[in-house]
């Protein structure tokens, strides 16, 4: 890959073995060959790939399409009188469910989101902020002792986790874990997993599949597969792939390489580092302007440039952003 590909936040480059597999199944639906029981492995290995990265055991993970739909499974079984707090600017589709349910939702800075948790019936809040990389202090909300809904989707792929303690963990694949979109999981604590009610429940969620097709009663799997959604096939497939060789790698040195490129970057241009693997800069529109002459392919979030740097990203990549803006 050229350098200057620092856009992963949005969406990731997979690797060429989830290329490869994508194109091989392609080929066999155009033949005819495909069978739609045959992509059930792809679905279990990402689950279990999922559960090993966030460090949760594979029986408490629901495989789902999207953040939204599975915290929209929350906000669904939960009181409309529930008070609940999250970050200011968090990611919509972790915040909008809640607000479309009815309930009280508020938004205070991010620095100051541990100090309010006592006022409040669940904190809401990404591990690593969409928008600007900030990074919430996982340990202190989890002696805060309040019910957590955490969203991944920034951290897990880069970031050590071990999130077993918490109510309800959320995360989509096609950024950091190189995934199609498509696929999304759902971890839930065994007294989280008890209130969750099963909203979209479906042939999928049977304890067999491919014997809850036709006719009632309901029959739901024991654990978090309850809670699954239909599977978006080509997209899982992908997950199986990447998200499995994710969790089989030395983890504190992924967080090393990704969130040491974005350090470097940011003390080169006499910035504070933040440990995050994703930063955010407010540059002129001049400087703006050069960045993308260069080749450098990042976003705009909250009207700042936001960079994200991953395993395929080098000094190289620091050296152009850093010439593009000085």
């Amino acid at each position: 890959m050229p350098a200057g590909y620092l856009n992963t936040a949005s969406i990731g480059v997979p690797p060429a073995a989830a290329g490869d597999a994508l194109a091989a199944a392609l080929d066999r639906w155009r033949r005819g060959a495909a069978r739609p029981p045959d992509f059930d492995v792809h679905v279990a290995a990402a689950r279990a790939g999922w559960a090993r990265l966030v460090g949760v055991d594979v029986a408490r993970v629901a495989s789902g399409a999207s953040v939204s739909q599975l915290v929209g499974l929350v906000a669904g079984s939960l009181p409309v009188t529930t008070r609940v707090l999250c970050a200011g600017n968090e990611f919509t589709s972790v915040t909008f469910p809640f607000v479309a349910r009815g309930m009280a939702v508020t938004e205070v800075p991010h620095a100051d989101l541990l100090s309010h948790v006592d006022d409040h019936d669940l904190v809401v809040v990404s591990v690593v902020q969409s928008a600007d990389g900030a990074m919430v202090d996982v340990e202190a909300l989890r002696t805060a002792g309040k019910p957590v809904l955490l969203d991944v989707t920034q951290a897990a792929g880069w970031l050590p986790l071990r999130l077993d303690w918490a109510d309800w963990v959320v995360g989509t694949g096609y950024k950091w874990l190189l995934t199609p979109r498509g696929a999304a999981w759902l971890a839930a604590s065994p007294a989280a997993l008890e209130r969750t009610v099963p909203q979209a429940a479906n042939w999928y969620a049977a304890p067999d599949p491919w014997e809850g097709i036709y006719g009632l009663p309901l029959r739901l799997a024991d654990d978090a597969r309850r809670l699954d959604l239909s599977p978006v096939w080509f997209a899982q497939l992908g997950a199986a792939v990447t998200v499995p060789w994710l969790a089989g790698l030395d983890l504190e040195a992924v967080r090393d390489h990704c969130a040491g490129l974005a350090d470097a970057t940011l003390t080169a241009l006499g910035r504070e580092p933040r440990g995050s693997a994703v930063i955010s800069l407010d540059l002129t529109v001049e400087q703006a302007e050069r960045l993308t002459a260069a080749g450098v392919v990042g976003a705009i979030r909250a009207g700042r440039t936001r960079l994200s740097f991953h395993l395929y990203n080098t000094m190289d990549d620091v050296d152009l952003v850093v010439a593009s803006t000085e």
